[in-house]
């Protein structure tokens, strides 16, 4: 749901992975409810419980190497691929 919300565009991918802070910004928001189930940890209570929370350290990691990841995004394979199928409509 929130994915619908957040649209990751192709345009916004191609800003991120040059660097604008706004489209960096977009795909984490994008990403955030993924991150933070990556991030959730259960944790055994001395009392015999369960408590679930998010790791925030754990969250900032997640996004860290996003962050590292996005300029290596293969932009020119993905525009190959998109005339390829255009050229293949025609």
């Amino acid at each position: 749901m929130e994915e619908q919300q957040n649209p990751l565009t192709y345009e916004i991918i191609k800003e991120a992975v040059a660097g604008e802070k706004w489209a960096t910004e977009k795909v984490i928001a994008h990403y955030d409810s993924y991150i933070e189930e990556l991030a959730t940890v259960k944790e055994r209570q001395p009392d015999g419980s369960m408590r679930t929370y998010v790791d925030e350290d754990m969250k900032q990691s997640i996004i860290l190497k996003l962050l590292e990841k996005i300029p290596d995004f293969p932009l020119e394979e993905v525009e190959r691929i998109a005339e390829g199928e255009t050229d293949e409509g025609i």
